[in-house]
């Protein structure tokens, strides 16, 4: 009934402000204050640093509650539990209680009523309390500032900022200083805000923001390369022999980060735990859709990019993964993106093109990115038009034959229709 009910609720639907989630989480007793807490802001990498960090807390023997978005294929994705998706029953107890608590939760034309994102960080505070996890950790949805997440009343032990860049500047601002600010105010007095490698003019912002309310900025370096594997040299000392469980050059950074973040948090009794488990839990980490291969024959890959920094990542990450090869690409975009720099990344790593719309009502029609293609001179390789996900994929891996490759990415609802389909 209740995933029922969220599917009712516009899940495109921004509507900024804490007052509404305020008001819920207040009605069910302030839940997301009865357990520590991290969060983690940013604009690439949010998802593969909470990966890492949920991943070494678990290892060193905490139940610990993991929120993410978007999902790929179900819901309950989002809500994660000692490394498992919540149960329906627990989803559907925390529905009600939510129902109950704030009856507006469910009514779009409420002014009470919550957006889907909101609903869903609700439940979420709500089930890792019922669940009585040590430890949560929070992946903010859009910014910062006036994020769900970033609701007043949680126990935080660390915020976290990964690699900021251009990304829904409709709502965050035009400028990367603006985009920080709404980031880093994540950020608490005395907490300690860990920042990703940034640029220049991002980190003195990141760097004003947090002088500014007192919390101690600390600056992991990514991952360097050693004799035994990778090596992490920042902050609390040096730890080698370390080895990633997430594929790409760029989780160097969202590693570093989450090693900083597990070392600076205060947990009661856990320290030397939580120091042990690290090598162990970055190994262990998973995190579906980021360089996922979910075939050998021919290689197909998924990756979530979705805007021009996370698309130059993957462009370098696929070519050092897989050096030489040139794949079939799936490409689908949002009305949002920054679509045009999305294509300069990727469509030179490409033997073939296959533009399809994501399913979602703010896709772009895959014969306007065709046309955008042309019109900048993209079109050195050939392109196909497709009108859905699932003849993309199989136009690709004809392409493709067994020996090939095929490389799908452009939105985080075009991996996710994918994958479902693939693992049918």
């Amino acid at each position: 009934m209740i995933e029922e009910l969220l599917f009712r609720l516009p899940q495109s639907t921004i509507r900024m402000g804490l007052e509404r989630i305020e008001g819920a989480c207040a009605a069910l007793g302030t839940p997301q204050g009865r357990y520590p807490s991290i969060i983690v802001a940013g604009t690439n990498g949010k998802g593969s640093t909470c990966a890492f960090l949920a991943s070494i807390l678990q290892e060193a023997g905490l139940r610990v509650g993991l929120y993410t978005s978007p999902h790929l294929v179900s819901f309950r994705e989002r809500i994660r539990i000692g490394g498992e998706p919540i149960g329906a029953d627990a989803l559907e107890a925390s529905g009600e209680r939510l129902l109950r608590a704030w009856p507006p939760f469910g009514r779009p034309g409420d002014p009470d009523g919550l957006t889907y994102f909101e609903a869903a960080t609700a439940l979420a505070f709500d089930a890792f309390a019922a669940a009585e996890v040590d430890v949560a950790v929070l992946e903010v949805g859009l910014g910062g500032r006036l994020d769900a997440t970033n609701v007043s009343g949680k126990q935080l032990l660390a915020a976290v900022v990964t690699r900021i860049g251009l990304d829904h500047t409709e709502y965050l601002g035009s400028t990367l200083e603006a985009i920080a600010a709404e980031k880093a105010a994540v950020a608490r007095d005395g907490v300690p805000l860990v920042v990703a490698p940034q640029r220049p003019e991002v980190l003195a912002t990141i760097r004003a923001s947090a002088g500014a309310i007192g919390a101690p900025v600390v600056e992991p370096p990514a991952l360097e390369d050693a004799d035994d594997g990778l090596a992490y040299r920042g902050p609390g000392g040096t730890i080698d022999g370390l080895h990633l469980g997430l594929r790409g050059i760029h989780q160097r950074e969202n590693a570093g980060a989450a090693v900083a973040a597990a070392r600076a948090i205060a947990l009661a009794g856990a320290r030397d735990r939580i120091e042990a488990a690290i090598p162990a839990g970055l190994a262990a980490a998973r995190w579906p859709g980021r360089l996922e291969v979910v075939s050998e024959r021919p290689l197909i890959v998924l990756d979530g990019a979705h805007n021009p920094d996370g698309a130059a990542a993957l462009a370098s990450s696929f070519a050092a993964c897989w050096p030489g090869v040139r794949p079939q690409l799936v490409f689908g975009v949002l009305g949002d993106k920054e679509r045009l720099a999305m294509m300069e990344a990727l469509f030179p790593l490409a033997a073939g093109i296959h533009l399809c719309p994501p399913p979602s009502p703010r896709a772009v029609p895959p014969a306007v990115v065709a046309d955008e293609a042309g019109s900048a001179a993209l079109a050195g390789t050939p392109i196909q038009v497709h009108p859905d996900v699932d003849g993309a994929i199989a136009a690709a891996r004809a392409a493709a034959g067994p020996d090939g490759a095929v490389l799908i990415c452009g939105s985080l609802y075009l991996v996710g229709a994918a994958r479902a389909g693939l693992r049918d």
